[in-house]
């Protein structure tokens, strides 16, 4: 009976200091989070396009794609990143954001262990596993692919 009364006591506890968050409400931040990041990029792209109309768009692309990943790992060391995760969930971590995010906030984690053992190690941690998984199902699809396709 004791051990029951104790764990009552202790959802009570994990009750009144869990935060309430609303469905609708964080469904509605990450929404606006993720759509204003798509915008950015969008407008740094056009941007791209008119001070450089002579570069292909797969080019314009890319240049627009390492611009979100640098501004995502700057706002990982100024520490904006987390505010704006904390505001928008998972529209905060659109996958190139998300992806430079967790490379950034890993490597700096480990800064005090050195430049080589520390930044450069560690911030792999976190997304090897990511590449790896990418690199092996892609492979994986590609050979399903190329059986379905006839081509072997």
């Amino acid at each position: 009976m004791e051990q029951s009364e104790r764990n009552q006591r202790y959802e009570n506890y994990v009750a009144s200091v869990t935060p309430k968050t609303g469905t609708w409400h964080s469904l509605w931040n990450s929404f606006w989070i993720g759509g204003l990041t798509c915008m950015i990029a969008q407008g740094i792209g056009d941007l791209y396009y008119a001070l450089f109309p002579h570069l292909g768009k797969d080019l314009i692309v890319n240049y627009t794609s390492m611009t979100i990943i640098a501004l995502a790992i700057l706002f990982t060391g100024l520490g904006f990143f987390d505010v704006i995760a904390r505001k928008g969930g998972a529209g905060s971590f659109l996958p190139i954001t998300g992806f430079a995010n967790a490379m950034a906030s890993a490597s700096m984690e480990f800064k005090t262990e050195g430049l080589i053992m520390g930044t450069s190690v560690k911030m792999f941690s976190v997304v090897g596993p990511v590449i790896v998984n990418g690199i092996v199902w892609s492979a994986v699809a590609g050979m399903i692919h190329l059986i379905l396709a006839g081509g072997m």
